[in-house]
């Protein structure tokens, strides 16, 4: 049980935010299809995220902008 409310809101909000955004219905028939389509459609909200955080790329390695800036 405590496993289960710890992990729910995060799991919940993550499905929230690819619903939102037209994400409702798979793309593809076939499990490998669909399953690779969701793992590169999180990866790039992700990235879009990380991004809009501050994710910067110089010199050859990745920064995020220090909190608070």
């Amino acid at each position: 049980q405590a496993d289960y409310r710890r992990w729910r809101p995060p799991v919940e909000r993550a499905v929230a935010w690819l619903v939102h955004h037209g994400n409702r219905r798979l793309r593809y028939r076939g499990t490998l299809k669909n399953d690779t389509w969701l793992h590169t459609r999180a990866a790039a909200l992700n990235l879009r995220r990380l991004i809009n955080l501050g994710l910067t790329h110089t010199n050859g390695t990745w920064h995020l902008a220090p909190s608070g800036a």
